[in-house]
């Protein structure tokens, strides 16, 4: 019997005894994990997933995919150069079993893909008998509602990113999408966390060509 199990963004056909690198997941070597993503099992095509459907897999290793070279050249008077490495985190897991039914009972935890492991739902507990109602107490008169509060100004305002030059309101829409409204954050982030927004919003060098670290910086402070 075969899958087709979605993970990280892609697709994978798999069948018991695969083994298969996928994108980055939240679990240790050794780990039982549940992919619960499931398109397709056997005959059976999911719309889009199949209800009840899981494969279950063991991490065998959090490995990382081969390097590739990022350059960048500016042709100008002035131009310049710039080359950098990456090497995407992978994890290599060997497939055991395919489920076509009861994965969502099975208590094994769920594949997720970064940090944070979320366990797969479990049986839903039998239903407690009700109580018997107690005799209904007379109705107090309901006392006049005081007058509502002025809500106090939130103190975490999203700070206007579009003041960076070089960031439109499209870009400014991408960070935000990321969790990134303020130019405290934008200031801290360290070459690895520019590495990791430069390729996931495909910004083409944008973050370090337009100094948008300096220039956040100088707006947070004021």
């Amino acid at each position: 019997m075969f899958a087709v199990l979605k993970t990280g963004g892609k697709q994978y056909k798999v069948a018991s005894g695969d083994v298969l690198r996928v994108e980055k997941l939240a679990a240790n070597a050794g780990d039982k994990i549940q992919f619960n993503e499931i398109l397709m099992v056997g005959s059976t095509v999911g719309t889009p997933l199949v209800a009840g459907a899981g494969v279950q897999a063991e991490v065998i290793d959090q490995i990382k995919g081969e390097k590739t070279i990022n350059f960048v050249k500016r042709r100008r008077k002035h131009g310049s150069q710039r080359k950098k490495g990456h090497r995407q985190q992978l994890t290599l897991v060997r497939i055991a079993d395919i489920l076509e039914k009861g994965a969502d009972k099975s208590g094994v935890m769920a594949a997720v893909s970064g940090a944070g492991v979320v366990a797969a739902p479990a049986a839903e507990p039998a239903a407690k008998k009700a109580a018997p109602k107690a005799e209904a107490a007379p109705k107090a008169e309901k006392p006049k509602a005081a007058p509502k509060a002025k809500a106090a100004p939130k103190s975490d305002a999203a700070d206007d990113l579009s003041k960076i030059s070089g960031v439109g309101p499209v870009i400014v829409k991408k960070l935000h999408a990321e969790g990134v409204t303020t130019f405290a954050q934008i200031a801290a982030w360290t070459p690895a966390d520019v590495a990791d927004m430069d390729e996931k919003l495909n910004f083409k060098g944008r973050i370090d060509r337009d100094e948008w670290l300096k220039q956040a910086a100088e707006f947070a402070k004021g």
